[in-house]
């Protein structure tokens, strides 16, 4: 099969090649890809291996299903997570990491889920009730934050989007869900209750000052590349911020994957959730993309086309 691999010496590090078809587990199911969303960590490609396949996002149709009897059959379209291989022809792929695509859906728009999608939905989960509740979403204007902002909006929150640039973002963040538009978690004048924290450094840290008594802040990415110091009584609880807490997870320690892919794929399909696609690439082309993302040249969600429905 044609796949993707990892070339030090190839434009974005990335050369077009072929390699054997995927051997699947018993828990496997493989699956033609159609389309690859990629993420900011498909870019740290200098500790990929060389001639290894990278990508953590793909959506397609099954063309094998696994030999377990788990998973969905022949002929479905899916979207996938895993840690490499997205950006192959086919991909074999565990079970519990396969969501099931509404029939007719854009799989190019549901191939933005696995990583971006699932990251907010389960930080969402790690916060608790949102209901009518005030919630910051920090690094609004990415993948993930994206996603937080519009998922928080259906979960009944009072939405703050943190994006460097209100100007520029604001109409956009308010579109998708956004209450409330600052360019620091700083310039907040009321506490929140829960925090999707997406950038680290400094703003994790005024995100922090910021939350309320009870308070949950939760560490998704870390954007910023900075460390976080936290001045002296941080952690104090006077002035009614007793019990506040931050928290992280691992998206691929997590049970129940599949049933959040299909979900988030359905919402994707009907319209409910925007994808935020600003570029589709043949995957041909995917060095020069992938290096314009890298060298600041480009932004925004980019979707690589491998495929075609049969």
């Amino acid at each position: 099969m044609q796949a993707l691999l990892f070339d030090h010496s190839a434009p974005g590090n990335l050369r077009l090649g072929s390699v054997s078809d995927p051997e699947p587990a018993a828990d496997e199911a493989v699956v033609r890809v159609i389309a690859s969303s990629v993420n900011p960590g498909d870019l740290y490609l200098d500790a990929t291996p060389e001639g290894s396949v990278p990508g953590y996002d793909a959506a397609g149709v099954v063309v094998r299903a696994a030999a377990d009897g788990s998973g969905p059959a022949v002929g479905t379209p899916v979207v996938t997570l895993g840690f490499a291989g997205g950006w192959a022809e086919l991909r074999a792929v565990r079970t519990g990491w396969i969501g099931v695509a509404p029939a007719g859906a854009d799989l190019a728009a549901v191939s933005t889920v696995p990583v971006a999608g699932t990251s907010a939905l389960r930080a969402l989960h790690r916060l608790g009730p949102i209901l009518g509740r005030r919630v910051l979403v920090t690094g609004a204007t990415g993948a993930v934050g994206r996603y937080a902002v519009q998922l928080s909006r259906l979960g009944g929150a009072y939405v703050v989007a943190s994006t460097g640039d209100p100007d520029a973002n604001g109409d956009q963040l308010r579109a998708l869900g956004a209450d409330e538009v600052v360019r620091e978690p700083g310039d907040l004048d009321e506490p929140v209750a829960g925090v999707i924290d997406v950038v680290g450094g400094e703003r994790m840290v005024q995100a922090y000052e910021k939350l309320a008594g009870d308070g949950v802040l939760v560490s998704v990415g870390h954007m910023s590349g900075g460390g976080e110091h936290f001045p002296a009584l941080a952690f104090s609880g006077h002035d009614g911020r007793n019990n506040r807490s931050i928290t992280s997870f691992f998206l691929g320690a997590y049970a129940g994957l599949s049933t959040d892919l299909s979900w988030l794929a359905a919402r994707v399909a009907d319209g409910t959730l925007s994808p935020g696609i600003s570029r589709r690439e043949d995957w041909k082309n995917a060095g020069t993309a992938v290096q314009a993302l890298v060298e600041g040249r480009d932004r925004g969600k980019l979707i690589l086309d491998i495929g075609q429905h049969a």
